[in-house]
């Protein structure tokens, strides 16, 4: 009989350690990848916005269609109207990342996007009046303000083919791509379903531990050394991760403002379970002393 119960008490001990450890990986995944206000949170620690505006400023800006002399113009443009925008380009990216994400997560059925663009077409039209009037170019210079706003009103134009906004449907799609997009759905699905049956599976392994000692001092002290031990090993493979990982990021071609706070993405990502491994341990820790100060109870001994 004792034997029956070592065996099983070691089963339940293995399965609730490796779910213990399932479910850290799972709870950091929904913490940091599958949290919208963790990854725009992360967004506004790398600076994103900021490198895409030198990104349109070095790659795209150069490659437009300007006449000789009129570079600087359109560099200066660029810079106002992506200084203007930036809230506006803060409050877009939020709602396209939770409507994105109300998609994946299983919230709504149909992912549509739709990004209003009047407010650049119209911020590009303000901007290019100002610098034409403040400091037109040689050809116009000297020549009226009501001569000026007719050739502004031609360069208006250019602005005018920009719509009225940027519609993503779903239904719009290739068949393979929206094919590719409902699985990545369903992955994601996977991932919120294991996540609750893990927390279910260690209720009821607890449960059958606790049931199978059917005393005090032996249940707090199995449970308790499991999670202890399992909280240790998930911090230490966590700080080893991060300690190899670090530097192979460091190796990558990215730029270098981008590419110096990674480190600090890579702490953010690892934090949720460093956490929970530390739990773990208090847990444990608590577990444990319970189990030696608990006094039986002359039906328990």
């Amino acid at each position: 009989m004792n034997f029956l119960k070592g065996l099983a008490l070691s089963l339940l001990g293995l399965l609730l350690y490796v779910a213990l450890v399932i479910f850290g990986l799972v709870f950091m995944l929904n913490s940091t990848v599958l949290n919208p206000g963790f990854i725009l949170r992360e967004m506004d620690k790398l600076d994103v916005y900021l490198l895409v505006e030198e990104v349109i400023r070095e790659e795209v800006v150069p490659q437009l269609e300007v006449p000789p002399g009129y570079e600087p113009y359109v560099l200066e443009i660029a810079d106002d109207t992506m200084a203007d925008l930036r809230p506006w380009i803060r409050e877009q990216t939020r709602d396209v990342v939770y409507t994105g994400y109300d998609y994946f997560l299983g919230r709504s059925w149909h992912l549509y996007l739709s990004i209003p663009l009047e407010p650049v077409r119209d911020n590009l039209k303000e901007n290019l009046r100002e610098t034409v009037l403040s400091s037109p170019p040689p050809e116009l210079a000297g020549l009226p303000p009501a001569v000026l706003e007719q050739y502004l009103d031609v360069a208006y134009q250019q602005f005018n083919q920009i719509p009225d906004s940027f519609e993503f449907d779903q239904d719009d799609l290739a068949p393979e791509d929206a094919a590719h997009l409902e699985q990545v759905r369903q992955y994601i699905g996977y991932i919120q379903l294991g996540y609750k049956l893990l927390i279910v599976l260690i209720l009821l392994l607890i449960l059958g531990i606790v049931l199978i000692h059917r005393e005090v001092r032996g249940a707090t002290r199995s449970l308790g050394v499991t999670f202890l031990s399992c909280g240790f090993v998930i911090y230490l493979s966590n700080f080893l991760a991060r300690y190899f990982v670090s530097p192979r990021l460091l190796e990558l071609s990215l730029p270098a403002d981008f590419q110096t706070k990674l480190p600090q993405l890579m702490a953010d990502f690892h934090a949720p379970l460093d956490w929970y491994a530390i739990v773990l341990v208090a847990i444990g820790v608590a577990l444990v002393v319970v189990s030696f100060v608990y006094k039986r109870r002359p039906s328990e001994a």
